[in-house]
């Protein structure tokens, strides 16, 4: 019974009232008495939790929780490419020329994506697109080693980005709001795109300097959302054992920098 309410409220608000007012519950003394129900109906793994479930303030605090030491390992090939999140691999594929990507049988604009000065180099190239229920884990980290060249944000509010949010809704991967870091590694570019899913845009940074390392943390989500990875054409090659849909963890290899 209280699965569909959860789901109501945490995968598919996106009104300006609505959206603060769970922000606002998420973060106050009350939010406390739902988090066990809350990890019980979404099976949260709480042995590899940082702390234990009481310990936990409020409910946004339990969702931006972090894990304990050693929980995820980081893939340490200098040539591999390593998931940001745990999250679905909803989709894998080619970056049209036009600079267009397929996604559920919609088309997106990578130029309204990134913006239309930023978009040129990944057309034909590759995009990944991972999604993250309010049961993952929702800090994200740097899929590459590399230095930080560019960060912008664009969008104004968001919208649902689950399975439905895909089929059903405008263009959420490109207009939704959305936090954006490109990093040079070597004498490639990686765009890696922070979607907002929610009115109140939760996406916080969390890396300080120009240099990423992979696998460390760069940023976290409040609610639910997707992190989208573009490569540069002939940049990049998907590890071959990856078939969407695919549960991945951080740290885990996701292709080969060529």
């Amino acid at each position: 019974m209280l699965k569909p309410v959860y789901r109501l409220l945490i995968e598919l608000t996106n009104g300006r009232w609505t959206s603060g007012i769970l922000q606002k519950f998420a973060k106050s003394n009350l939010s406390r008495r739902v988090i066990p129900s809350f990890s019980r109906i979404y099976n949260i793994n709480e042995s590899e939790m940082e702390k234990n479930l009481h310990e936990y303030p409020t409910l946004h605090e339990f969702f931006i929780r972090r894990l304990k030491e050693g929980a995820r390992v980081t893939d340490v090939s200098p040539d591999s490419a390593v998931s940001p999140v745990d999250a679905v691999i909803e989709d894998v594929g080619s970056i049209r020329e036009d600079r267009v990507i397929s996604v559920k049988g919609k088309n997106y604009s990578i130029s309204e994506m990134l913006g239309e000065n930023k978009a040129g180099k990944y057309a034909g190239g590759t995009y990944m697109i991972f999604y993250l229920s309010p049961s993952h884990y929702h800090r994200i980290h740097s899929p590459v080693t590399g230095k930080v060249a560019d960060q912008w944000i664009l969008g104004l509010k968001s919208y649902p980005v689950n399975k439905w949010g895909l089929k059903y809704g405008r263009d959420t991967l490109s207009k939704n709001y959305r936090s954006i870091t490109e990093v040079r590694h070597g004498d490639a570019a990686i765009g890696i795109v922070k979607v907002g899913a929610m009115f109140v845009n939760s996406i916080e940074l969390t890396h300080e300097g120009e240099q990423l390392e992979k696998g460390k943390e760069m940023a976290y989500f409040t609610f639910g959302s997707t992190v989208i990875l573009l490569f540069e054409q002939g940049k990049f090659e998907l590890e071959k054992s990856i078939r969407t849909p695919a549960h991945i963890k951080v740290g885990e290899r996701i292709g080969t920098l060529l």
